[in-house]
C-alpha cells in the first residue's frame, strides 16, 4: 500500500490498530479510543456511544469474522480520517466492507463506522453480533 498522508498521531494509532488486528488481540484498544468515541454500525440507525461500548463491539466482531483481511487504505486531506477496505467471512458468507475511522489530533479514535455488503452477509453478521451482544447493546443505548 502507498504511504498515507496522516497526522503523525493518527498514523501511530493506525499502526497500533493494524498490529492488534494482525495479532488478533484488541486488549490495547481502550488506549486508542477517545472516551466519547462512537461506533456506527451497518445494522443500526443510531450510533453506539462511549469507548467501553466501541471496544466491546470491536472485540466481538474480530471473533465473528473469519479470514479477515485489509486490502486498501485511503486517507482524507486533513490527515485525521482513513477508509480501510476489508474482506471476511461470516458463517461461510463472503463479505466486503469498509472501516471509516476518524481520529482527533491526539491520535485517539473518535468515530468508527462500518459498511458491509452484500446484504445476505450483513444479515449473517447482524445475527452473530445480536446473539453475542444483543442485550449489552440494548442496555448501552438505554
Amino acid at each position: 500500500m502507498s504511504e498515507l498522508n496522516l497526522h503523525p498521531n493518527a498514523a501511530h494509532s493506525l499502526k497500533q490498530w493494524h498490529d492488534m488486528i494482525r495479532k488478533g488481540d484488541l486488549s490495547a484498544l481502550p488506549e486508542l479510543l477517545d472516551p466519547q468515541a462512537v461506533f456506527r454500525s451497518p445494522m443500526a440507525h443510531t450510533p453506539y456511544p462511549g469507548a467501553a461500548v466501541v471496544s466491546m463491539i470491536l472485540n466481538t466482531v474480530v471473533n465473528v469474522f473469519e479470514d479477515f483481511a485489509y486490502h486498501r487504505e485511503l486517507s482524507t486531506a486533513d490527515g485525521l480520517s482513513v477508509v480501510l477496505e476489508f474482506s471476511a467471512k461470516v458463517n461461510g458468507k463472503e463479505l466486503k466492507g469498509i472501516d471509516m475511522i476518524r481520529f482527533n489530533e491526539h491520535g485517539k479514535i473518535v468515530e468508527f463506522e462500518v459498511m458491509v455488503r452484500p446484504f445476505s452477509a450483513l444479515q449473517a453478521l447482524g445475527e452473530q453480533m445480536g446473539q453475542r451482544l444483543g442485550a449489552f447493546l440494548a442496555a448501552s443505548k438505554a
